[in-house]
């Protein structure tokens, strides 16, 4: 087959993806018509989902297929390695790419966008992305989806012109709490020559890592380094901390803490959680649920509360929107109300896991600005997580994890911005 000219396609949080990747692999694109007919797969995180879906409904393996592991065991790396091993072995006419590169670690990226670059040179690749620095170098024609719309550009220069990164910012100040949370000390986490193993195979080696008051850290590390696993001994939801030198909020882990207080002086966010919200409720109600931690609000909410909750949608710019319903919003506006959320209750400890994965330019635009905001103007401690390294995030410090072979070891990077 001789193939088109890619076509890179820059992707916003209004954009219908679903609904134009369905028109390519059904044959019936009215733009691509040289592709109708024509045989092509998805390369998304979706596709991983659904086949995920299936072996777990069905209990039939297709990604992973002749081995041991089941595609929700492995790391984001892999699952995308199996997919694309599945892929190649159909030889597609096409394929169509939805944000590859999403959370996956800087190597894994590295050595993803080589293969791509392979195939580009016997395949058409539809490049669907949300960040301009993720499309592949290669010959292509650029457009931007828009709802249901495509607009062509004339140029890359142009295209690069209309869809520059614009610094964000937000105006205001972060609305205090209705009631401060107390902890003792000034460290709130203390790891200290803490390792954690799974299955005979050491995961974390002698890790130690103190995080204060009021600090703000960037949580650093390849795919499969320990992360989740640190996060997890943090919040709670890991029995790994257990017999650790490990202390949380001054107290030791296993000292009869009890998981759900620590639970209310941490603030989480991670996309995830972000479907668990499938009722009909109100912006308002939304970030007033971070009182109760509740999924959605089941508490009358007092006039004090309700006043909160609105300083906070004035400060995201949607106060107009306070009525909405939650499920209107886009990705990108959804993740700041969940933010505000997390942050009503000014938490002595806020965890963004991956927040800004998926998201376009000037979302991750607007959740970096507020991110930098609560870090500067609130006593909360704030751990970012992220394979990238967001433009125009300020962390203080890095916690960079490094693989070996036995288990990820730590250090400490301090950033000075003026």
């Amino acid at each position: 087959m001789t193939h088109l000219k890619s076509p890179s396609i820059l992707i916003d949080n209004t954009s219908r993806t679903d609904a134009f990747v369905s028109n390519l692999l059904a044959g019936s694109s009215e733009i691509f018509r040289g592709l109708n007919g024509k045989t092509g797969l998805l390369f998304s995180k979706s596709e991983i989902k659904r086949f995920m879906d299936k072996e777990e409904r069905h209990d039939v393996k297709i990604l992973t297929k002749g081995t041991s592991q089941t595609l929700k065991s492995m790391s984001s790396g892999e699952q995308k390695k199996a997919l694309l091993g599945y892929i190649l072995q159909h030889d597609p006419d096409f394929l169509i790419l939805v944000n590859p590169y999403d959370n996956l670690d800087v190597d894994t990226q590295a050595v993803l966008k080589e293969q791509l670059l392979a195939i580009s040179k016997t395949k058409t690749l539809i490049q669907m992305v949300s960040r301009l620095e993720d499309f592949l170098p290669i010959q292509s024609v650029y457009y931007k989806l828009m709802g249901d719309t495509l607009k062509k550009y004339t140029s890359h220069d142009s295209f690069l012109k209309a869809n520059q990164y614009i610094e964000s910012q937000f105006t205001g100040t972060i609305p205090p709490p209705l009631h401060s949370i107390e902890v003792a000390g000034e460290v709130l986490v203390r790891f200290k020559n803490v390792s954690v193993g799974f299955e005979g195979h050491k995961v974390l080696d002698s890790i130690d890592w103190s995080i204060k008051k009021g600090e703000f850290w960037q949580l650093i590390g390849p795919n499969g380094s320990g992360k989740t696993t640190l996060l997890s001994m943090i919040t709670g939801d890991s029995h790994k901390g257990y017999g650790q030198d490990l202390t949380i909020f001054g107290q030791k882990k296993g000292s009869g803490e009890s998981v759900w207080d620590l639970k209310k002086k941490i603030g989480y966010y991670t996309p995830s959680m972000t479907d668990k919200f499938k009722g009909h409720h109100n912006l308002e109600d939304m970030v007033i649920s971070g009182l109760y931690d509740s999924v959605g609000l089941y508490n009358y909410a007092t006039d004090q509360e309700k006043s909160l909750a609105l300083s906070w949608l004035k400060l995201l710019q949607l106060d107009d929107k306070r009525n909405m319903k939650f499920l209107s919003l886009t990705t990108g506006e959804k993740r700041l109300v969940m933010t505000a959320r997390a942050m009503i209750k000014h938490p002595p400890l806020l965890i963004l896991d991956e927040p800004t994965a998926g998201l376009d330019e000037k979302s991750t635009g607007l959740f970096i600005a507020l991110v930098n905001k609560i870090a500067k103007e609130s006593d909360t401690t704030v751990i970012f997580v992220s394979h990238r390294k967001e433009s125009g995030l300020l962390p203080k410090f890095d916690y960079i994890l490094k693989t070996n072979l036995n288990g990820s070891t730590g250090k400490v990077k301090q950033h000075a911005y003026n």
